[in-house]
Formats: structure tokens, sequence, C-alpha cells
């Protein structure tokens, strides 16, 4: 995150939308933009490219929730929703949808610099986890990779698994590649050969 912030706030209310905005500038030094106008949202949240999302609206449905949350990308940024009311299974929802803070009748200027230092934090550590589970994912990929290229290579030699590792880890080091791209190329040569 950048040292000084950028947020875009979300409010068709013009004296909500001020509230929040002083509240932001008594918190910290932020440059903060107004969307005052729904409509095509995903586009002007990207033409903005904000480091934040604030939303405020009154009473979301599940429509309005995912749509509000496919346009502000949550998955790029913290997004921070404040409602008045909210109806059974709408606050999961918000956060299976990427919703870093989702926060009912909770709009008060002095709450905003806490809710959204938690949605960073939150969004930090969900964007951690998922770069975790997709570099676990990727290694069991090459681990598969590698384990077959291996099998046919202790077939095709008749020698054991070591030296099959050994072999395609050689070949790795003198190609300058990684292990995993020289067993990915002798799996899909041999699928080509087949």
């Amino acid at each position: 995150m950048p040292d000084v912030l950028s947020i875009v706030v979300v409010e068709t209310d013009r004296e909500r939308a001020f509230m929040i905005v002083d509240g932001l500038r008594e918190a910290g030094d932020f440059d903060i933009q107004v969307i005052s106008e729904p409509s095509g949202l995903a586009r002007q949240i990207q033409m903005r490219d904000p480091d934040v999302v604030l939303i405020d609206i009154a009473n979301p449905s599940r429509d309005v929730l995912e749509e509000l949350t496919l346009a502000t990308g949550p998955k790029e940024r913290p997004v921070a929703m404040f409602v008045d009311r909210s109806e059974d299974g709408l606050s999961a929802a918000a956060v299976e949808a990427g919703v870093s803070a989702y926060v009912v009748d909770g709009l008060q200027p002095a709450r905003l610099k806490p809710v959204l230092d938690a949605a960073i934090a939150r969004f930090r550590l969900f964007q951690r986890m998922r770069t975790e589970l997709a570099e676990a994912k990727r290694a069991l990929e090459e681990r598969k990779v590698i384990d077959r290229a291996k099998g046919m290579v202790m077939k095709a030699r008749g020698i054991g698994e070591d030296e099959a590792y050994a072999l395609l880890r050689k070949a790795a080091m003198d190609q300058n590649k990684r292990v995993a791209d020289v067993a990915q190329a002798l799996v899909t040569a041999a699928g080509l050969l087949a």
C-alpha cells in the first residue's frame, strides 16, 4: 500500500458523503474521491483504481451486494461496506464475496479509520492466504509432473527413482531450467509421441 491511501467512497446521499469525507480527513491523510452515481460503478472504480473502496448503502439485497462487490474488485483491493440494516446471512455472503469489512449500523465518523484499518488488515491476510494456497497448488502440480516424468525415465532406462530424479535434475541444470519445467517438457513430448 502507498503512503497516502486513495479511497473511493460510494455514497449516493450528498450529506452522508460529506460526513464520510470529513471523517476520513480527520482520521488521516487520504486521497478521497466520491462516486455519487452508482451506474457504471465497475467502470468508475476501475478508472480511479483506488487502494480501498468504502461503500455506504442503506439496505443491500443479495443482488446489490454481489453487484457492488464484483464491481469493486474485492480480490484486488480492500472493500469496507457500511449498511444500515442487514438480513440474515448477508454478512456471510459479503465476506464470501470478498468484502473485507461489513459493518451494520456502524457508519460513524470516529469509527471509519478503525474499520478501514481492519478491512486492510483482513484483505492482506486473505491475499497472503490466497497466494500461499496458489503456491501450494502449483507445487503439488509440479510434484505430480515430476513424479510422472521420473516414472517415465525409470521405465525407459530401467533405473531407480533416485537415479531418475538425478537425471532430471542434471538435465535441468544443463539447460538452466527448473526440474519441473524439464519434467513438463518430457511429459508433453511423451504425450505427443503416444
